[in-house]
């Protein structure tokens, strides 16, 4: 039994990883910025729970005392703060900028720092949400492959300067997720298919698969890897599908 912290645990994917890690009796800390959507699933996994805004590095820095205190020690981290944002560059505001790269890039730095100071003398694992985005070119995701991109650089960046101290950062890099924050994308028949189409294993990722991977990396018993990245995405950022025109 591991103790966890799980930020953002209202969004699809930190609801899975919560069920999940539940599943396997590891006690949990939960957070969001919105005490209604995790206070039904603190309750259901009998855990303590906290409105977070994930971007503020003094917010964050406290929820990360907090559950060491509820819980006792800590052993890990995942932060699954994020957004969606699809728009060229010249057509995106600074403002909306701003807003992506606070939503993954600055939460995750905000999660590593508190990380430093709380976790380097126990040591522990750290995992951050990237996307197959930040490793392949899709156009109009300017803004949120930069931040993701940072993302990358930042967790293997600190995978070295804390390694001594037995704390790992990894990341996962999912492909295109059925969640409540992609329907626009994927609830027009056409615009799923050509989604669909782009990932080699023909279908779209659910939660779970994100859930599972973050599970490996949370794990105590995986303790030799750090400073890796998991692309979890069907295919879509390392092949490519054969196109149906093409004879066998």
């Amino acid at each position: 039994m591991a103790n966890f912290l799980i930020i953002s645990a209202s969004s699809d994917i930190g609801r899975e990883t919560a069920k999940l890690l539940f599943s396997a009796s590891h006690r949990l800390f939960l957070t969001s910025r919105s005490i209604e959507k995790v206070a039904s699933l603190a309750s259901s996994l009998q855990s303590p729970y906290a409105l977070l805004d994930a971007s503020s590095f003094e917010e964050v820095d406290q929820i990360v005392l907090q559950a060491k205190n509820e819980l006792g020690s800590l052993d890990g981290i995942v932060n699954c703060a994020g957004s969606l944002f699809l728009k060229a560059a010249h057509l995106t505001t600074q403002q909306q900028y701003q807003d992506v790269i606070n939503a993954s890039l600055t939460t995750s730095f905000a999660t590593i720092r508190a990380a430093g100071k709380h976790m380097s003398q126990s040591g522990g694992s750290i995992v951050l949400i990237s996307s197959a985005a930040a490793i392949t070119g899709f156009s109009n995701h300017e803004a949120i492959s930069a931040a993701k991109a940072g993302v990358i650089g930042l967790a293997r960046s600190a995978a070295a300067t804390y390694a001594p101290n037995n704390l790992r950062f990894n990341v996962v890099a999912p492909g295109l997720i059925e969640t409540r924050l992609t329907q626009h994308l994927i609830n027009n028949p056409l615009s799923r298919k050509v989604s669909v189409g782009m990932h080699a294993l023909g279908k779209l990722g659910k939660p779970s698969d994100i859930a599972r991977a973050i599970q490996y990396f949370l794990d105590p018993l995986n303790d030799w890897i750090t400073g890796q990245v998991l692309a979890v995405d069907g295919g879509l950022s390392g092949i490519r599908p054969k196109n149906v025109s093409q004879t066998s």
